[in-house]
């Protein structure tokens, strides 16, 4: 009953220690992609080290110390980290080279050391791994823009090339957050520079647009605008008069043609209706005396009258 007694406190204890032995405390770490990233152990030149052990999804390498005067022995034990694993020889810190996103979460170390007593003890420390983009240039845009009593009104966007968690907002020097911004700018503070600064945990960037500029641009447009719907407004005009006279010129000349139409379909019908005739008549006589006979309508016969000669008469033929 002692014996159980004693296993069971004895268990116990073992459990505090290793509680009182491990670091629970997660440390942040951000890093910047393609670039290197250290996560901090600071063992003390004092302390001499028997073993660590790296851990994140899988097994990341294990480190021990190298002979007098070498560095750190380091086994790479998965493949996604061959060639980007150092240790300094000083304090054993890990750097992680060529940064990637998908390094990003948690990494555990568990350290082992040697104490003067020839005991080893072992202390866990914990990591959270952050991976970000370095920032570009944000890009300042405007929207919304109207002017009027001599105030320009515009409200100002900024924004980056590829959006980035935990990305932060300010305008100076309004000292505001959050990237759209709603400017009312009158003539007295038109010397004013608007600048846009766009924060994350590992990188900043800035624009800037002043106020002058702002407002020119939206003098511009709406100069622009107004230029552009007077010359609609004038073309629309300018077609409603020429419509009418095309249409009345089309239509005349659509009449003209038809009537010459009408006129070539039988260009020789008059000709048709000609009556050949001959006309006696004396030499000794008036031409009153002649005979004429004149063209009969609808007629589509030669109608020839030729009346004995009396000697010393003559004829003609006449077309009339």
């Amino acid at each position: 009953m002692a014996q159980h007694r004693l296993g069971i406190l004895l268990l116990c204890l073992q459990t505090c220690l290793e509680v009182s032995g491990s670091n629970t405390d997660i440390i942040t770490v951000n890093g910047i992609l393609g670039e290197s990233v250290t996560f901090p152990l600071n063992i003390q030149g004092s302390q001499q080290v028997n073993s660590i052990a790296w851990t994140s999804k899988s097994s990341v390498a294990s480190i021990i110390p190298g002979n007098s005067g070498t560095p750190p022995i380091i086994t790479v034990t998965h493949q996604d980290y061959y060639e980007r694993i150092n240790v300094s020889g000083q304090n054993y810190n890990l750097e992680i080279r060529n940064l990637r996103m998908e390094d990003a979460g948690t990494y555990k170390a568990d350290v082992s050391l040697k104490t003067s007593e020839k005991k080893i003890t072992t202390t866990t420390k914990h990591f959270n791994l952050q991976v970000y983009r370095r920032l570009g240039k944000p890009k300042i845009t405007q929207s919304l823009m109207t002017s009027m009593n001599n105030t320009c009104n515009v409200t100002l966007t900024c924004s980056v090339e590829k959006e980035e968690k935990n990305v932060t907002y300010t305008w100076s020097p309004l000292g505001e957050e959050g990237h759209v911004l709603q400017i009312f700018r009158t003539p007295v503070n038109q010397e004013l520079t608007y600048t846009c600064t766009v924060w994350n945990p590992v990188s900043n960037n800035s624009d800037s647009i002043s106020a002058r500029q702002l407002c020119t641009d939206v003098a511009m447009g709406l100069h622009t605008r107004r230029t552009g719907l007077l010359s609609g407004l004038a073309v629309l005009s300018l077609f409603m008069l020429i419509l009418p006279a095309v249409l009345l010129f089309l239509f005349c000349k659509r009449r003209q043609g038809s009537y010459s139409k009408t006129f070539s379909k039988n260009p020789d019908a008059v000709s048709k209706n000609t009556i050949y005739t001959y006309i006696t008549a004396s030499r000794n006589t008036q031409q009153a005396e002649s005979r004429i006979y004149d063209e009969i309508p609808q007629s589509k016969e030669k109608i020839s009258t030729q009346d004995s000669k009396p000697p010393g008469t003559s004829s003609y033929e006449i077309v009339i």
